[in-house]
């Protein structure tokens, strides 16, 4: 070959290698506003999607090959015929190898789910934790074959995160695009549980990115898509829930009485969220007074639900049987009161012994139990203009998981595509928008957003809020050897004066130091180790934190309306 040939051919390499690299940087950079980002979306979205269905199968085989039965939808009527041993040692065994297993691979022993996944998206540039999700993962997946009493959904949309995680990480993704991924990959696996398309994409945006911006929406619904596709082939096109037929609403007449009905599921969810809250506290609290190893925590949890159990199978797993039969109108009034104050007390003990799940699928069954059990005394007060005890069973599915979930939208949607009855949208909706107007006024707006204020991490304010915690004095200050240093003689005098902070103290705590102290930059410095003298390492200046916070909130701003 002639060497100019060669030569010609090398430089179309360098060129065409030089605008794949460019190609690639750009995508990268500007993420979802780029053709490309789709397919990266779409198998984001069929990997999340198998990995919904592999769950839910990896349940039904685990279910079954412990309890022995050959459906599992009807697991609870099958429990029933157990021996009370075998109740009873089920979720004991579960719950050791669920401790052991958050205590090898988790360092605080607890299970992730989705306000994890939430904190992640606002704070950690769409990432999770991929080893302590993996853990978590395989928790409640034998947390809820073996007598646990919560919900898959939770699992799956952090098993989710991790994938999408792993893959920002290996196409070193920037925060808008990480949070992009996130968002497809909490949407496939949404929509692969529920079989709901919309409702996936819709709880991607509004729960986990909590914003509607248009550069998203493409990449999540082709995500969506392929993850009910996925659902689709695995389960076929069927709802999760078949329900009678639809009776009549009398709108002018019956509308108040579900208004009422979404005041009432308002409160349960507070209720639900709160029973939550104090179990698991009590818990801890009990675990630090009896010096419990946290190994043996879920295996006590796993104790006082197998005993329930004996009694009352209904708790055990995901409780789609007793929520079926709600919507059914299958139960008696005593039975549905009974059985919703039993969900919540079994949840409680689940989610305080730390063993796995979440709390969609519960707050379903809660709602639907509370729903039913309204109706059935409403449609009894005024039977010639009231509908059907079903349909107030459907309202208040949607109403309490709505309230708990702080998702009003995608909730309703949900409801809708699980049950295929889109006839009575009118009622879930009055009932959906006061049971979360009422409920975000007494918890913080939601049970994730509430979970993650009692560790300190404050989203439910908004960006306003939150943003103040990602940067640090050591990322803004100006070093003493900087051009433009504070004066050191200064900066000793306010280190005496005891006014100082750390390398790692953030905005959140700075900024009001500088209101409180009147000084224009604050000394910061390392930590003194062994009584010795701390050592200067610079100033953060007002000036810089605020130019700082305000490009956080441009940023923020830029990215949730483009």
């Amino acid at each position: 070959m002639p060497e100019r040939t060669r030569d010609l051919i090398r430089r179309q390499w360098e060129e065409s290698r030089s605008a794949l690299q460019r190609g690639w940087q750009l995508l990268l950079r500007r993420g979802t506003s780029q053709v490309q980002f789709w397919f990266i979306a779409l198998a984001v979205g069929i990997v999340a999607g198998a990995a919904a269905v592999g769950f839910r199968e990896g349940i039904v085989w685990l279910q079954g090959t412990l309890y022995g039965a050959e459906d599992i939808r009807n697991i609870h009527s099958f429990a029933a015929s157990l021996p009370w041993w075998m109740l009873l040692a089920l979720p004991i065994c579960g719950g050791l190898a669920v401790g052991v297993i958050l205590g090898r691979f988790t360092p605080d022993g607890r299970v992730r789910s989705v306000a994890d996944v939430i904190e992640g998206a606002a704070l950690h540039r769409g990432r999770v934790e991929i080893k302590a999700g993996l853990a978590s993962a395989a928790a409640s997946l034998i947390t809820l074959s073996s007598g646990g009493s919560s919900g898959r959904e939770g699992p799956v949309v952090h098993l989710a995160g991790v994938i999408s995680t792993w893959v920002s990480d290996r196409i070193g993704a920037s925060g808008i695009t990480g949070r992009d991924l996130l968002g497809c990959a909490v949407a496939a696996a949404v929509s692969a549980s529920f079989n709901a398309p919309i409702a996936g994409a819709l709880f991607a945006l509004e729960v986990v990115l909590r914003h509607f911006a248009v550069h998203a929406f493409a990449p999540i619904v082709i995500a969506s898509v392929a993850g009910t596709v996925i659902s689709r082939l695995a389960f076929g096109n069927v709802t999760e829930f078949t329900l009678t037929p639809k009776g009549s609403l009398s709108f002018y007449v019956e509308l108040p009485a579900f208004m009422l009905l979404g005041l009432l599921c308002g409160i349960v969810a507070v209720l639900l969220m709160r029973a939550l809250f104090f179990a698991d506290d009590f818990a801890s609290h009990l675990q630090r007074k009896w010096r419990i190893p946290q190994v043996l925590r879920p295996a006590a949890a796993g104790a006082i639900l197998g005993l329930l159990a004996i009694g009352f199978p209904h708790i055990i797993g995901v409780g789609y049987e007793t929520t079926a039969r709600a919507l059914k109108a299958d139960l008696l009034f005593h039975e549905a009161v009974v059985f919703a104050i039993l969900k919540v007390f079994a949840v409680s003990v689940t989610m305080g012994g730390r063993m796995g799940g979440g709390v969609f699928s519960p707050s379903l069954m809660v709602g639907a139990l509370t729903g039913l059990a309204f109706g059935l005394v409403a449609t009894q007060v005024v039977p010639q203009y009231s509908g059907t005890g079903e349909l107030y069973a459907l309202a208040g599915m949607g109403a309490v998981a709505a309230a708990v979930l702080g998702a009003p939208i995608s909730t309703t949607m949900i409801v809708f595509e699980l049950t295929g009855d889109w006839q009575t949208g009118l009622a879930v909706m009055v009932a959906v928008s006061l049971s979360t107007a009422l409920a975000s006024r007494l918890v913080d707006r939601s049970f994730f957003l509430t979970q993650l204020e009692h560790r300190g991490v404050h989203l439910a304010a908004g960006p306003q809020a939150y943003l103040l915690s990602i940067y640090s004095a050591a990322v803004i200050m100006r070093s003493k050897d900087s051009p433009r240093a504070a004066p050191e003689d200064a900066c000793r005098k306010l280190v005496d004066a005891g006014i100082s902070i750390t390398p790692d103290t953030t905005l959140e705590v700075s900024l009001p130091m500088f209101d409180e102290t009147g000084e224009s930059f604050l000394p910061v410095v390392a930590p003194a180790a062994d009584g010795g003298q701390a050592e200067l390492l610079g100033a953060l200046f007002q000036v810089d934190a605020l130019k700082a916070y305000n490009r956080a909130l441009a940023d923020t701003a830029a990215e949730e309306h483009s």
